[in-house]
Order: structure tokens, then sequence, then C-alpha cells
């Protein structure tokens, strides 16, 4: 097989070698102009940049000059050397005076935190249904209250006697209450003395126990109980009490007797109000304050009302002590507890009845009423053979 030959000239693109016609100006494919390719170009000159002229040192010169500049350094040193060395003063070295200076530091004075009152949340009462026999009493008894929470907490009547079986009642919690200490009170000897007006008196030269009780007016009987003598002996130097509440009246007429003053109520010590007393406790004592110091003719009227089931059992008793002990008649005799209600009065004697008892009047203000329960005897069971 034959190579084909072409029937026309050709030529071939400089650029992308494609080959075109012999008359061709312009490639096709890649547009490379024919004319301008043919034209011959100049050369291009090299640039060159200035060079730096070059010093160029034997090695001869270098060693020469070496030696040279060593010898010029050590004439110079013997040259100092060889000169008398003058007195260098070398001036005092100042040492800096340190300066400390005091730095504050202030320190937080710490904040008192303020105590927050916590509020103490209120007992939340719970309910109670009524079951048959029951009363306010018992129902306070059992727990632990006092029959005027119950009344108040339920809006029931003041007797307390409207309860049915089934009904629901609100019973409040109880609240413990300190118990307070009775008040220290002075035996009527001692209240009198303190009462009594007196001077101190030191036994002259001459002075007698009769002379003394003469010149104040006091018998020598109270001189000597007052002061403690055994005897009517004296001694000069000696010291004396002269009770003025003693002196004997002086001569002339009567003075108008000037009613005294009321007194004030009486503060009540124990037992706490709606307090319970248990089978147990056989004694219930009642005390309360003096008001002041009683005259012959007064006294303190206690009063006290069961008024359990509305039987209003009145007891009034006179005493001119400041402690009352419940007798065991007011107690009641079965096992469920009574109420009862009770109260102090100053009172005066202001004359007697046909049959010689004493009439009194009230001599000051009640004292505030008070309640308390109290069980009865429980009896053993004697138990069958």
């Amino acid at each position: 097989m034959k190579p084909e030959t072409p029937t026309k000239n050709t030529k071939l693109c400089p650029t992308c070698g494609t080959r075109l016609s012999e008359d061709a100006s312009r490639c096709l494919v890649c547009g490379t102009d024919f004319a301008s390719a043919d034209k011959p170009s100049k050369p291009t000159q090299a640039v060159q940049g200035s060079r730096i002229p070059a010093i160029t040192l034997s090695l001869p010169f270098i060693l020469g000059f070496s030696l040279l500049f060593l010898a010029i350094g050590a004439g110079l040193v013997y040259y100092f050397l060889r000169q008398t060395p003058a007195e260098v003063v070398v001036p005092p070295t100042q040492t800096p005076t340190l300066t400390f200076t005091a730095t504050v530091t202030i320190t937080p004075t710490p904040v008192t935190p303020i105590p927050t009152d916590t509020p103490i949340p209120t007992p939340t009462p719970f309910s109670y249904r009524v079951a048959a026999g029951d009363n306010c009493s018992s129902i306070a008894f059992a727990f632990g209250v006092s029959i005027q929470s119950i009344v108040l907490l339920n809006d029931l009547p003041a007797a307390c006697d409207t309860l049915f079986e089934g009904q629901n009642l609100l019973i409040p919690q109880p609240t413990p209450t300190a118990t307070q200490l009775p008040t220290a009170t002075l035996s009527e000897a001692e209240a009198t003395r303190a009462a009594c007006g007196e001077i101190d008196y030191v036994v002259q030269d001459n002075d007698t126990l009769s002379s003394i009780s003469a010149n104040y007016a006091i018998s020598i009987t109270a001189l000597k109980n007052y002061n403690g003598l055994v005897s009517d002996n004296v001694r000069s130097g000696q010291s004396l009490k002269i009770p003025l509440c003693e002196r004997a009246a002086t001569p002339g007429p009567s003075p108008t007797p000037t009613p005294p003053p009321p007194y004030p109520a009486p503060n009540l010590l124990l037992p706490q109000d709606g307090i319970r007393f248990l089978n147990s406790d056989n004694v219930v004592a009642l005390q309360w304050a003096a008001v002041g110091t009683l005259r012959e003719n007064e006294a303190y009227a206690v009063t006290i009302v069961d008024f359990t089931d509305g039987a209003d059992v009145r007891l009034v008793d006179y005493v001119t002590d400041t402690k009352f002990i419940v007798p065991q008649s007011m107690r009641p005799g079965e096992s469920s507890p009574h109420v009862f209600r009770w109260w102090v009065l100053p009172v005066r004697q202001a004359g007697t009845d046909d049959s010689g008892n004493p009439i009194w009047e009230a001599a000051g203000n009640p004292s505030a009423q008070r309640v308390f329960v109290w069980a009865g005897i429980t009896t053993a069971s004697t138990p069958s053979p």
C-alpha cells in the first residue's frame, strides 16, 4: 500500500501544528497570523547589574598590619606603667537611704447579717366526730386543750351544751406553756417588820431602857422584843432599833378612821389556765401573789365553781394566806373529769350576822378567772375468781 501523495503544497502552523494550505495567512484553529510570525525577531540583550569593586589583600600585608597594631598597643601600656602614679581620690560611694512607705491595707468590715424573722406556722386544727356520751369537758380533757378554745374555734355557746352525736368539731393543737414559779411572799411577821418604820439609836451615857422607852413612847417589852434583848440592861454605845409602829397613841380626841384604798386585783400564779389534773394528782393547790399586807379584818375570798354539765357547784372560802388547797369533797367520784373555774377577791369584814358569822365586803378588784380539769377517782375492779 503506497502512501498518499499530497496533490497540493501545505504548511504547518508554528503554534498549534495544524496543517494548512500553503497560501493560508491565518490559522483556523488558534488564529495565529502567519505574516507577523514570518518576520525575524531582534536578539534580546542580557541585563547585567553593576559590580562592587573587589579589594584584594595579600597574606603578608595582613600579618604586618596585625604586628604593627600589637606593637603600638604594647608601647602605650608600657608608657602608662612607667609614669608615677598619682593619688587617686575615690569619691565615697553614697549609700542610698531606703524610705519605707507604709502601705495601708483596708480590711473590709464584716457585715453582720440581719436576722430575718421566720414566721412560725400556726398549727392546723384537726377534726373530731362527737361520739355518744361526749361533752366539751371530756373532749377537752382527752385532747389536752381548754374548753374555751373549743368554744371559740367552733363558734359554740359559752355553756357548750349543744353537742350532738356525729357532729364534727375542730380541735386546736395543744399549746405548751411554761410553768411560772410562785413568787416568794413574806411571812406575817416579816411583812409587819418591813412595813414598820424604824430609826437607829445609839445608847448614850446614863441611858436606861426605861428612859429610852419613855422618850419614844414605846413600851419596854416592845423594845426588848424588837431588838432581841433578854434583859433590861443596855450599855453605852449599843445600837438599838426604835420601831415607830409600836409607839403609843398620843392622848387626844380619836381621829375619824379613814377607809383604806381598794386593793388591786390579785395576780394568779398556779395552776395554769386549762391545766389537767390526772387520777394520780390527789392535791390541787391554788396560789396567787399577795396584794399587800392585810389588816386584821381583811382576807382573800377564794371562789371555786364546778360548772360541768351545768351543775354550778360553788365553794367560797376565806383565807389570809396566798395559797388554798381544793378540798377532796369537790373531787368527782366517778372516772369522768370535771371542769372547775376559780378566782380570788380581797375582802374586808364589815360586821357579823345574827348567827355570829362575819359579813364580808369587797376590799378591791377580783382577779382574772382560770379553769382547770380534775379527773375522778378510778376504782380498781376486783377480778372474779
